[in-house]
């Protein structure tokens, strides 16, 4: 049976726990959170947090606030810091963001998970499914009082949703492929570039949580027994899955925004020959009305009655016959 085990949100101040007996989730007030002295066996997770709050948790977990506030630079890298006192360990998660045009994209922030004796610490600049699958009770046999599995559970959990995000990101762009094949358009062109976008995100995300796992895989830096290596081999197993198949993805992508390029540049050479073509015909035309329209005298069939309607036919003629001259040379 799991153990009982407690969630509290600072930026939400409010906290909760799985009763020993009932098994069921119970909330505390603001007030009891501020009468907190400690956090042990506890997590603590924190949603852009604001100075005030960095201090509180930094003064109940002696925690130092510099660690605290790792995460929250978004340009920060996925890395591992090993002090005495705790354990800082940086990683990439995937998030959902919602444009303005009411369309899903995903970009990658950095989570700091902090660990210390018997307390754990997250922190990250936005509200994530990766925490909201555990607050929710959607990840089975969660063990908040043994911070090295509970760590690993996290960075399966994110793992997880990197390659849930990548078939949702696959799906997206195989429908603007769709409607590309019908129209070509702008709107979806970028739509694509978009997408090749976060899966270039990703992938940097990606490898870089690897280098992470794996250095948590064979240093001693938490306290491991058997199935906490089982499990930390299971998250690399997931996130080196995660990275093939972004880097697949992000090929297939790639080749297929080169060919819908060149398919744009062909369509584009066509509408210029032909536009050429239409030039050349309308300028024959032209070119004898021009010479014919000049108000000199001496000119061929000036003062003829059907002088007129001679020059026109004849310029109709020329055209035609230019017009099939391009067209057997298949030049329109």
């Amino acid at each position: 049976m799991a153990m009982p085990y407690f969630f509290l949100e600072v930026k939400m101040i409010n906290v909760t726990y799985n009763d020993k007996k009932t098994n069921k989730l119970i909330e505390l007030n603001a007030e009891e959170i501020e009468q907190c002295k400690s956090f042990k066996g506890k997590w603590v997770h924190m949603i852009n947090p604001d100075d005030k709050e960095i201090e509180f948790v930094s003064e109940i977990t002696s925690i130092p606030e510099i660690a605290l506030k790792a995460a929250l630079d978004e340009e920060e890298r996925p890395r591992i810091e090993k002090e005495d006192e705790y354990l800082l360990v940086l990683v990439d998660i995937p998030v959902i963001q919602d444009d303005e045009d009411d369309r899903i994209s995903y970009t990658t922030l950095p989570m700091g998970i902090i660990v210390t004796e018997n307390i754990l610490v997250t922190v990250c600049l936005k509200d994530s499914a990766v925490t909201r699958d555990f607050i929710y009770g959607r990840v089975k046999n969660v063990f908040i009082n043994n911070p090295t599995r509970f760590t690993f559970q996290l960075l399966f959990t994110i793992a997880t949703k990197f390659l849930h995000y990548l078939r949702q990101i696959d799906k997206t762009s195989q429908k603007v492929q769709t409607e590309l094949h019908k129209s070509m358009k702008n709107k979806e062109l970028i739509q694509l570039l978009d997408i090749e976008n976060t899966l270039v995100y990703f992938s940097t995300s990606i490898r870089t949580n690897n280098v992470v796992i794996d250095k948590l895989s064979r240093s001693n830096f938490l306290p491991k027994v058997e199935e906490d290596q089982d499990l930390i081999e299971d998250v690399a197993i997931e996130s080196l899955q995660a990275l093939d198949m972004c880097n697949t993805y992000k090929d297939i992508l790639s080749s297929t925004m080169d060919a819908f390029a060149s398919v744009i540049s062909n369509n584009l050479n066509i509408v210029m020959k032909i536009l050429t073509s239409i030039t050349v015909i309308i300028s024959v035309p032209t070119l004898i009305a021009s010479l014919f329209g000049m108000n000199l005298g001496g000119i061929p069939g000036g003062n003829f009655k059907f002088g007129f309607l001679i020059v026109t036919l004849v310029s109709l003629l020329m055209a035609v016959g230019l017009g099939l001259v391009l067209y057997r040379k298949k030049m329109m």
